[in-house]
């Protein structure tokens, strides 16, 4: 079970959520956002996210808090704070946002 199922089915419910996100290589988004840090994630409509916006996604069968980097139409290019690539998602791999770090 992802460490975000809790976060995520409130998310579809449309709650925002309080997280702090925990990883084995916990510092892929610093200085943006620190380990165990924590993050409110709101629900969104990812076909209004921009570059730069901190997002709860799925990604090739895991979940990640990380940034969009690029988008092609509705589809997002995801990854880390420190250059790296974690891949292209549609919008339904968007869980939700992040309001507050």
């Amino acid at each position: 079970m992802s460490w975000a199922r809790i976060a995520i089915d409130r998310l579809r419910n449309g709650e925002a959520v309080t997280i702090r996100p925990r990883g084995p290589r916990g510092h892929s988004m610093r200085p943006r956002v620190r380990d165990g840090q924590s993050v409110v994630v709101e629900p969104c409509d990812p076909l209004a996210l921009e570059p730069g916006e901190v997002v709860l996604v799925r990604v090739k069968g895991r979940d990640y808090l990380h940034l969009v980097k690029a988008r092609n139409g509705a589809r997002l290019l995801i990854g880390n704070n420190r250059g790296g690539i974690n891949g292209w998602v549609v919008p339904s791999a968007v869980h939700g946002r992040a309001r507050d770090v």
